[in-house]
């Protein structure tokens, strides 16, 4: 694809605007969407940022492809400030992790999480009172493969924040048949949880602010900076802002920012659903081995199961805490808006996926003792399927970078590592004033392609 030629002045910083009549081609051969080249036209950058009214708003596929691709590009020629200022959306590992590195580098940020309980995105805990029940309901695992992160995981164990899993994980077929796989490479989780791991990121340091639970809603540049709001309520002005989450609320939060590169590999992502079972129960539930942590094969609803309480040895005596992941594609069969699931969808969701831990197990149906506790989550945008194969991506023009997992592989090494090359880059081209910024765009025109990996996600060196 052609990248659109920018005529610059010292006296335009944003935005640039593309004809209207701006057309989508599809190639069939490369399954893409792409733009033909265009010619843009100027607009002053004293222009206030246009707030349209959110009733005209319409966020179909089909409009958003078309606000994507016919927005204007937001050029900045303004001199970068002597203290930059970078405005993080996303408070999952590959945000905070670009946090705690610009951090390092001597450049504030802030960080914006939607979490009502904490930070970590899919670093999901859920702590279930007075029961005193603890469920691990997103990332399950990890393991490492990168001296960089390595470096990293080994400073969380010396603060006692990680811990080996050393517990039994396997395969188990229908039917009830486990098992186990080598205990390299090692198992990693958090000590009390995922989520205190996330917590615990920027808890030393100093010029980082968090603000949750917080959903940013716009982002407009104006006057050289990026200015954030949440329904309307400002959220401070950044030199550069980094998107560190996905899904329809980025694809949203995109659409009409001035950001037609960035927003258009953002739409190229193609996400799995995934629902996660909560389960709390009385007696332990009949194993044929003595495992915590299961990749199930041939279970239509069912791909994951892990007994919390062993892993986490949050409880002796019980109860039993288990966390079951269906497959992605019962996931997509039975998706809903996650915001609100259906009371009856809940509860089918909840008996299939029961009665896929039966079949699992070997069990007879309807012998499985009834939990005492559930809960459904769907994870409507819970993996990726597909990646650009770019450690980030970074638009020098609109001072916009896109870090997370999904750029290099469905892990939390990869959300690390992804944060971490962020951090780096935006350092890299503050240092350069900005003068050259052709030389600092990356990824925005990687093409994407599938990635293999199980439906929870990629565990570096684990062969499933």
């Amino acid at each position: 694809m052609s990248t659109p030629t920018h005529f610059l002045s010292p006296f335009i910083s944003q935005p640039l605007k593309t004809p209207k009549t701006l057309a989508l081609i599809f190639n069939p051969k490369s399954s893409q969407f792409y733009i033909p080249q265009i010619n843009p036209k100027l607009i002053h950058s004293e222009t206030k940022p246009i707030r349209r009214s959110p009733r005209k708003r319409s966020f179909g596929r089909r409009s958003v492809i078309k606000k994507t691709l016919s927005q204007e590009q937001v050029v900045f020629t303004a001199p970068i400030s002597d203290q930059p200022e970078v405005g993080i959306i996303g408070g999952g590992m590959a945000g905070l992790m670009c946090a705690l590195d610009l951090e390092k580098k001597g450049i504030r940020s802030t960080v914006f999480d939607t979490g009502m309980h904490g930070l970590g995105g899919r670093m999901g805990t859920r702590f279930v009172e007075p029961q005193r029940y603890v469920f691990d309901h997103a990332a399950q695992f990890f393991t490492v493969s990168d001296l960089r992160y390595a470096e990293l995981v080994n400073g969380w164990i010396e603060k006692g924040l990680v811990q080996q899993w050393k517990g039994i994980v396997g395969e188990i077929e229908a039917g009830g048949q486990f098992s186990p796989l080598p205990d390299s490479p090692t198992r990693y989780i958090g000590v009390n949880g995922m989520r205190p791991l996330a917590d615990s990121i920027l808890s030393e340091t100093k010029m980082v602010e968090v603000v949750r639970p917080c959903w940013i809603s716009a982002i407009e540049p104006f006057n050289g900076m990026w200015h954030l709001s949440e329904n309307g309520k400002p959220r401070g002005k950044f030199d550069a802002i980094v998107i560190a989450h996905n899904g329809k609320c980025a694809n949203r939060l995109l659409a009409t920012s001035g950001l037609p590169l960035i927003a258009k590999q953002m739409k190229r992502l193609d996400l799995s659903s995934i629902w996660a079972l909560l389960a709390a129960f009385e007696d332990p539930l009949p194993l044929t081995f003595p495992f915590e942590g299961a990749f199930v094969k041939g279970v239509d609803a069912l791909s994951w199961m892990a007994n919390n309480s062993a892993k986490l040895s949050s409880t002796q005596g019980g109860p039993h805490c288990w966390t079951f992941f269906s497959t992605a594609a019962f996931g997509k069969q039975n998706k809903v808006p996650q915001e609100n699931i259906p009371n009856v969808t809940a509860e089918r969701v909840t008996t299939q996926m029961l009665e896929g831990v039966e079949i699992a197990l070997g069990l007879s149906k309807g012998s499985l003792k009834k939990p005492t506790y559930t809960r459904v989550q769907l994870w409507g945008a819970a993996l990726p399927n597909n990646t650009p194969g770019a450690p980030c991506i970074f638009d020098p023009q609109g001072r916009t970078g896109i870090c997370g997992d999904w750029l290099l592989g469905s892990s939390l090494e990869n959300a690390a590592l992804s944060g971490m090359s962020m951090a780096c880059h935006i350092a890299d081209y503050f240092q350069s004033g900005g003068t050259n910024p052709e030389g600092y765009a990356i990824g925005l025109e990687n093409e994407y392609h599938w990635i293999r990996g199980n439906d929870i996600g990629q565990f570096p060196g684990l062969e499933v």
